[in-house]
């Protein structure tokens, strides 16, 4: 796996715990990137479940909660999240069947649910992973501001044409 070992450490602990209750998921951002060959660093661990799931897996995730789950706005998400330090990663679930997104001049607000379950199963470590299809990954970054936004579509526009998609 092509991530820190803080990372990975991380991704088999809340992977174990959805595989564990048979959730549905898809991990999306900066770490579905990666896995389609951006070379930035993953900062954080996002992952998409249906909010009826949330307390499935709280008593599973409390002790390393560090908020909610909560209802969230920042002007270009609007939904409920929660986020979790597990030793020293960052994880944040979002609640993909109630969750919003702007587009990029912040002028409409559709539903991210678009992207519902649209996955690749990959295998990295031993552990199969549901990640985001790379068209679906990136429509929605293609949405987001920022640099390293073009540099992940780049990595996953390669994957696409190396793969085959």
């Amino acid at each position: 796996m092509d991530v820190t070992e803080t990372a990975g450490n991380a991704l088999r602990w809340i992977i174990g715990i959805l595989d564990r209750h048979n959730i549905q998921y898809q991990i999306t951002g900066g770490l579905a990137a990666k896995l389609y060959g951006s070379p930035r660093e993953v900062n954080d661990i996002d992952i998409d479940i249906c909010e009826k799931d949330f307390q499935t897996i709280l008593s599973d995730i409390s002790h390393y909660l560090i908020d909610g789950p909560a209802h969230y706005n920042d002007g270009k998400w609007d939904g409920k999240f929660i986020t979790i330090n597990y030793r020293g990663q960052y994880i944040d679930i979002s609640a993909i069947d109630s969750l919003f997104i702007t587009n990029k001049e912040r002028t409409e607000w559709f539903p991210y649910q678009r992207s519902y379950f649209d996955r690749l199963g990959i295998e990295i470590d031993g552990i199969t992973l549901k990640i985001l299809s790379p068209r679906k990954l990136i429509e929605y970054k293609k949405e987001l501001d920022g640099e390293h936004q073009l540099i992940d579509i780049q990595a996953i526009e390669k994957y696409c044409i190396e793969h085959g998609l």
